[in-house]
């Protein structure tokens, strides 16, 4: 896995991400074979089985470095036994019932080997989750989770005088047009070349699907901006942020598996929103919940640039599945108008 930081100044201590885990007892059978027992490894679970999310769980901070080879936790964190071992045990695919897909990481701390489990995705309580694929991570796969707001290679970006450039070609100081805030200089450039795979695959918005001028091709967490002329799916604002993996139909907007993929994030002085291939979308908000999913490199070398990690989401709403499918419902009866 190869990464590399645009201006990358070096690092004195060592890179240390943050996770909000649960325990293995907090995500539970509810019914199937193993009714009452948390997740846990490979050997412990069985395709088929439904499960929960206990009621008010405490989600903990784990925080990790590296160590040589291996990762560890960190001496502040706040789950863990600091200097314990900590290795990627098992990947997990649940399926919620209105067809959503969940990716969950089992964090196996040794010596007492305890399992902790890492959502790449916001869980929610009273929700049924199945259990529909199980893998055992490659030999080679570090423990993070995904650039949640990442472009990929060859993504058109809009400068402030209206020219676009592919977003490799970038550098700090560039000025790109933003929507609320006019042409605005780019402060910071991260890039990093990820398997196409489970939650790492790209998401491909096909060239004119949402009046894109060519393919956007985009991580799964990153948010696009939609305005509705017309409220719908009862969210109460006209502006909001959807992830694109929420987008995903199979049919027009579709997941894209194998191979490799080079992502790339920008961040400016504030979170913006900017135009990709000519259509709206977010780029990388500094702050703790958002630069905890970065790889470990990206994510102290953020920390270091922007050590306030202060910037707050200051336009539109985030709309979760359910609202988007009835939103999209809404704009087929209409004829397909209303939300851009």
């Amino acid at each position: 896995m190869d990464f590399s930081l645009i201006e990358a100044p070096s690092v004195a201590s060592p890179p240390t991400q943050v996770c909000q885990v649960f325990k293995c007892d907090d995500i539970y059978v509810s019914i199937g074979v193993n009714h009452g027992e948390g997740l846990a490894g490979l050997d412990d679970v069985c395709l088929g089985d439904i499960y929960v999310l206990a009621v008010n769980p405490a989600a903990q901070a784990m925080t990790l470095q590296r160590d040589a080879a291996a990762q560890i936790i960190a001496p502040d964190s706040q789950t863990g036994t600091p200097g314990a071992k900590v290795t990627l045990a098992a990947r997990y695919t649940m399926m919620a019932p209105d067809g959503d897909k969940l990716e969950l990481l089992a964090l196996r701390v040794d010596p007492d080997a305890a399992y902790f489990i890492l959502p790449l995705s916001p869980m929610g309580t009273n929700i049924e989750y199945t259990l529909v694929k199980m893998d055992k991570p490659q030999p080679d796969e570090r423990l993070m989770d995904l650039l949640c707001i990442s472009f990929a290679r060859g993504t058109l970006i809009t400068l402030g005088d209206g020219s676009q450039r592919p977003i490799e070609e970038l550098a700090p100081g560039d000025r790109v047009l933003t929507r609320d805030h006019g042409p605005q200089a780019v402060r910071w450039l991260g890039n990093v070349t990820l398997r196409a795979v489970g939650a790492y695959a790209p998401v491909i918005i096909p060239a004119g699907v949402m009046g894109n001028a060519g393919d956007l091709v985009v991580s799964q967490h990153h948010r696009m901006f939609l305005y509705q002329r017309k409220k719908a799916g009862g969210v109460p604002q006209s502006e909001l942020l959807v992830q694109a993996k929420h987008l995903v139909d199979g049919d027009r907007i579709f997941l894209r598996e194998g191979g490799y993929v080079d992502y790339f994030s920008l961040v400016f002085d504030d979170h913006e929103i900017i135009y990709a291939e000519s259509i709206p979308a977010e780029s990388l908000m500094v702050s703790e919940a958002t630069v905890s999913r970065l790889p470990p490199e990206l994510a102290a070398e953020v920390k270091q640039r922007f050590p306030g990690l202060s910037q707050s989401q200051n336009f539109g709403i985030e709309a979760g599945p359910q609202a988007i499918k009835a939103i999209f419902q809404d704009l087929a009866k209409r004829g397909g108008r209303g939300a851009r």
